[in-house]
């Protein structure tokens, strides 16, 4: 419901450090060459005393083809839907051809443009804005977006353009009941195809080339009720093979995104079945200790027998993370889409679950009866009561004495039966020690020395007398 202005430009002036600078983000990649940004990037900024989205958007090229053209239809849904239009040519190249076959195209467009020339800190402003006055689109605005040059005259002469706002507008609310969902896996195991399939759109590139998927794309979706948060991530290969800078910030940023998610779908190529890739993957998702979910995409091209194949060496690999919902589908057909959404809605609903510290103690308590503790050093650990200690990834808190000695394959037993007992699904659960003080700890020392001091007055009493 809020106004959107699209920042549209040829590659390589400055658009994406543009978004950044009036978002206060690192949202859309920025690097020192053209053809970074493909797909379109959201993002909230302030105009006046009312809020707006900001579009970034990849660099429109005359007579595009392949992974150009997928990048310029994005530009053209972001100029459809926008209210205002930036404009963005670079004052350090002038004004060039393409700069000019741009401006035709944002014409025909029919909306309001303001024309922004970036990147002119250290020069004469007046004069490197005289050659744009050609374009017939009034006065250029001077900036400097990764100085923060005129921004705010910027957002400023936006407000005239933009209509007003509507009653009940504004920036939305957090999100706290909102399910953030990132989906990661290696190149091309088609995820991005399963954004525009759960979407009935094709809001992010899908190309038959691997490393399509640049930017974390974050889209929203509001299904059965329940609104979810997609983020589509760039592809992760072997650190071995990864050489193009790009490349490496977009896999920072597709491991930002499990940071920043509720819920993790690993995708997984049944074709390929599951690689050394994958596992390490697997493993980040794990050190985060986040909520998964484990997608077996292109199922469909499969037959019986890889099927069962497929399925019995999943299993047998990923044995240690039993507690994540195996779901097979197909991206491009959406056979499993809706599997996929429940399982992701158990699993988040599972990491938030609220955990009472009596039933805890009494799960416990069932748990020590059935099997002690083993014995170290001829003395068992003793294990008292339990509460919670978080969320996303639910703690619990076991609070005892001799705790440090308890090895790690009780602590699994441990985690078996709360996770049996809660009905978990797929969710990591994390059980954390706690010795308890002992307030007799220090009791022996103390009655050896009123015992050293009264053998002290026993023995001066019998010199006295002697």
């Amino acid at each position: 419901m809020l106004p959107v202005i699209a920042i549209v430009g040829r590659p390589n002036v400055g658009k994406s450090t543009l978004f950044n600078a009036l978002t206060r983000t690192r949202a859309a990649l920025v690097a020192n060459m053209p053809g970074v940004t493909r797909d379109r990037q959201y993002g909230i900024v302030g105009a006046g005393s009312a809020s707006c989205v900001l579009v970034d958007t990849g660099g429109l090229v005359s007579q595009a083809d392949g992974i150009e053209y997928l990048t310029a239809q994005q530009v053209h849904h972001a100029i459809a839907e926008s209210n205002l239009i930036f404009f963005v040519v670079s004052a350090r190249d002038g004004l060039i051809a393409e700069d000019r076959e741009v401006a035709a195209v944002l014409r025909k467009s029919g909306k309001p443009i303001l024309l922004l020339a970036n990147k002119t800190d250290g020069m004469d402003e007046h004069a490197a804005l005289a050659d744009f006055a050609s374009l017939g689109m009034g006065d250029p605005l001077g900036i400097s977006a990764e100085h923060r040059h005129g921004l705010d005259e910027v957002m400023e002469a936006s407000v005239a353009f933009l209509p007003p706002p509507v009653d009940g507008d504004g920036i939305e609310d957090d999100g706290a009941d909102r399910l953030r969902l990132a989906i990661v896996g290696r190149p091309n195991v088609g995820k991005s195809t399963l954004v525009n399939r759960l979407l009935g759109e094709e809001r992010v590139l899908t190309f038959d080339l691997p490393g399509t998927t640049r930017d974390s794309i974050s889209v929203r979706l509001e299904r059965d009720g329940q609104e979810y948060e997609l983020i589509d991530t760039a592809g992760v290969r072997r650190r071995a093979r990864v050489t193009d800078a790009v490349e490496k910030f977009s896999i920072i940023k597709a491991l930002q995104a499990i940071d920043r998610a509720h819920v993790v779908v690993l995708m997984l190529d049944a074709g390929e079945g599951l690689t050394d890739q994958d596992m390490t993957l697997l493993g980040h998702v794990l050190e985060r200790g986040r909520a998964l979910v484990i997608a077996l995409n292109k199922w469909d091209g499969l037959d019986l027998e890889h099927r069962k194949h497929v399925k019995s060496e999943t299993d047998r690999r990923l044995t240690f993370v039993s507690w994540a919902k195996r779901v097979t589908l197909s991206a491009l057909h959406g056979s499993g889409i809706q599997e996929l959404l429940d399982a992701s809605l158990q699993a988040w609903r599972s990491a938030n679950m609220e955990f009472s510290t009596p039933e805890l103690t009494r799960v416990l308590t069932s748990a020590v009866a059935a099997h002690q503790p083993p014995m170290s050093l001829g003395r068992s650990p003793r294990l008292r009561y339990a509460h919670a200690g978080g969320k996303l990834p639910p703690r619990i808190v076991v609070h005892g004495s001799r705790t440090e000695v308890i090895p790690e394959a009780y602590t699994r037993y441990l985690v078996n039966r709360f996770i049996h007992h809660f009905r978990l699904k797929g969710t990591p659960l994390l059980v954390e020690y706690r010795n308890s003080d002992n307030p007799y700890k220090d009791k022996k020392n103390v009655l050896s020395k009123r015992q050293q001091n009264k053998r002290k007055r026993l023995k001066k009493f019998v010199q006295r007398k002697s």
